[in-house]
């Protein structure tokens, strides 16, 4: 009865283990489940360097976290192969003369020990969790995950730069980029996840590019987890989509040649070869003959994007295109600066550079310093939340995907490293800040960019309006978007004051696409003797001095194609500006 008892204690024991085991594993399912839901809500991880740096140490900690688990799980594990080693041996023995080895009183009585207390020791160590920290840790840290929306932004910002940037899909792969410092490459799963998230959004274009890539580094025998008839299935058909039927045909007979028996695929050829035939008849043609070449990056026209102005936006940014002629070079010069006997700058000018004629764009050097650049960054890096833009019908900030980066806005009150840019910002321009808007800073993720936009609101061009003289700017500039800074009351924004607070090895530039000027970021300012690293500014006016918005200004930033890429902004709006700024005697003065 004893003994029955004791087997009975030990069941009831290892099913309350297991019972332990089975709460503590819904406990942390709940948890991780809880903290996947809250992140959620947040998302969007990769529309800014600055923040995405943190995952780097979060990363960092798991990994330690890992490593503590595999040293308690080798640990334990060795304990148990030394039992079993030893077990082994003594149970080789006993079984070749069991009565003979019973015989001996010691054997006998440490057989009963062992079957009774040391194999349920033995049970005890195997049921052991080392894992519970890890879980636990996991279950913290994955609130600051990426989640998949971060995933699929991620993967479009690498085909948005390789658009913009004509970068072939094999030069991302092995990481052949301008300015790099760690290189980096895709893998075949990678290239093939790529390749499904735009298959996914019905972007055939992309999904052939690295469809094809991911079929390249197979045939080249690179290992993967996807199967070559998988990434045959997808490439097929989006050629297919993309109007080339031959060699649609061409890859699903190669996808058949692998993988027999691939049911769609045997559907999928029946069906092209049946459109061929069709197409044939129809044209009175004979079928071509099958190219072997390669799919490559100009193989296929890229659909036409909804950016009417994409082309030359796309252009400006790698450098193409710029309109900066001898001529107009003749013309920009550099000086000192001191905003008009301006006490302030009166003994410390600022250096300022022609970027442009007309429209005129001024670059001021050293306009920030280090110390003030960090500030900022540290101050703003904690509220950093997607950027937005002004919804022109209805006043309100909303997320926009032609803006893709992350930022914050920063008051007086803040910091007093705020409240001396936003004096210095009034010293250099001669104009109030009292209007303007809070100081906005921004951080650009993988591929941040904002495409092509005017500052200020506008309206719809009323030629009629001309004989009148100038028009009214707070009331007509708002007749086609009559809510847009309606709520502060200041007027139209009158001009823009863009800090560079980070040097970017790669892209990011300011692109003005009417007139074909590019701005490029720069923190530092190159001298002969030394490299000063402190913040250089550009500063242009939006509207004319009658009010009327300069459509000649409309302007986009670039992508990053690599390096993370920090401004801060102010847009100073027309109140207060009357005597600093007085209006002209011509509509465009």
């Amino acid at each position: 009865m004893r003994e029955s008892s004791s087997c009975q204690d030990r069941s009831l024991e290892r099913e309350g283990c297991v019972s332990v085991k089975m709460m503590k594993f819904w406990l942390l399912s709940l948890l991780l489940i809880q903290s996947w839901c809250s992140r959620c809500a947040e998302a969007e991880i990769f529309t800014s360097i600055g923040q995405m740096t943190d995952l780097i140490f979060t990363e960092k900690e798991l990994v330690q976290s890992l490593k503590e688990y595999i040293r308690k799980e080798e640990s334990r594990l060795v304990q148990i192969k030394s039992w079993a080693s030893k077990l082994d041996d003594l149970t080789h023995t006993a079984t070749a003369d069991p009565e003979g080895y019973l015989s001996h009183p010691v054997n006998a009585y440490k057989l009963v020990k062992r079957l009774n207390t040391e194999w349920a020791e033995l049970e005890s160590l195997v049921l052991q969790d080392s894992a519970d920290s890890f879980i636990s840790n996991m279950s913290v840290q994955r609130q600051f995950f990426p989640d998949e929306e971060d995933e699929k932004g991620a993967a479009k910002a690498l085909m948005r730069l390789q658009d913009t940037y004509k970068l072939d899909s094999e030069s991302i792969s092995k990481g052949r980029l301008p300015g790099v410092t760690f290189n980096a490459l895709l893998s075949v799963d990678d290239c093939y996840d790529m390749g499904k998230t735009a298959y996914n959004d019905h972007d055939y274009y992309h999904t052939v590019l690295w469809m094809q890539q991911a079929l390249k580094q197979l045939d080249e025998g690179e290992e993967a987890v996807v199967s070559k008839p998988d990434v045959l299935d997808y490439l097929s058909y989006s050629v297919y989509q993309m109007g080339d039927l031959h060699r649609a045909i061409q890859l699903t007979r190669r996808l058949l040649a692998v993988e027999p028996t691939h049911q769609r695929g045997g559907a999928n050829l029946r069906y092209f070869e049946r459109l061929l035939g069709k197409e044939m008849r129809e044209s009175n043609t004979e079928q071509p003959p099958v190219t072997e070449a390669p799919i490559e990056f100009r193989t296929y026209e890229r659909p036409v994007g909804y950016l009417p102005d994409r082309d030359i936006y796309e252009a400006l940014c790698r450098g193409e295109g710029v309109k900066m002629t001898t001529e107009r070079q003749k013309k920009l010069f550099c000086r000192y600066h001191n905003g008009n006997r301006n006490p302030r700058l009166l003994l410390a000018p600022m250096k300022e550079e022609d970027e442009w004629d007309s429209p005129r764009i001024v670059r001021y050097l050293d306009a920030l310093s280090d110390t003030e650049i960090e500030r900022i960054k540290e101050i703003s890096k904690p509220q950093l939340a997607r950027a937005t833009v002004r919804d022109p019908k209805s006043g309100v900030l909303t997320v926009a995907n032609y803006r893709v980066s992350k930022s914050t806005w920063l008051a007086a009150e803040d910091d007093p490293v705020v409240a001396r840019v936003n004096q210095r910002i009034e010293d250099i321009t001669g104009l109030t800040v009292e209007t303007a808007e809070l100081l906005q800073v921004a951080n650009y993720g993988v591929g941040g960019q904002y495409e092509p936009h005017y500052d200020f609101s506008r309206r719809p061009f009323d030629s009629a309006l001309k004989a009148d003289g100038n028009r009214l700017a707070t009331y007509l500039n708002y007749r086609d978007e009559p809510e847009a800074f309606k709520s502060l009351g200041t007027g139209n924004r009158v001009a823009t004051f863009l800090n560079y607070m980070s040097d970017v090895e790669a892209g990011g530039a300011t692109v003005f696409t009417d007139f074909g000027a590019v701005v490029r970021p720069r923190k530092a300012s190159i001298r002969k003797t030394q490299k000063q690293f402190n913040g250089t500014a550009v500063f242009w006016y939006n509207l004319f001095r009658s009010g009327e918005g300069d459509y000649r200004t409309k302007h986009a930033a670039c992508p990053v194609l690599v390096g993370s890429k920090w401004v801060s902004n102010k847009w100073l709006h027309e109140r207060g500006q009357e005597f600093r700024r007085p209006c002209g005697l011509t509509e465009v003065d």
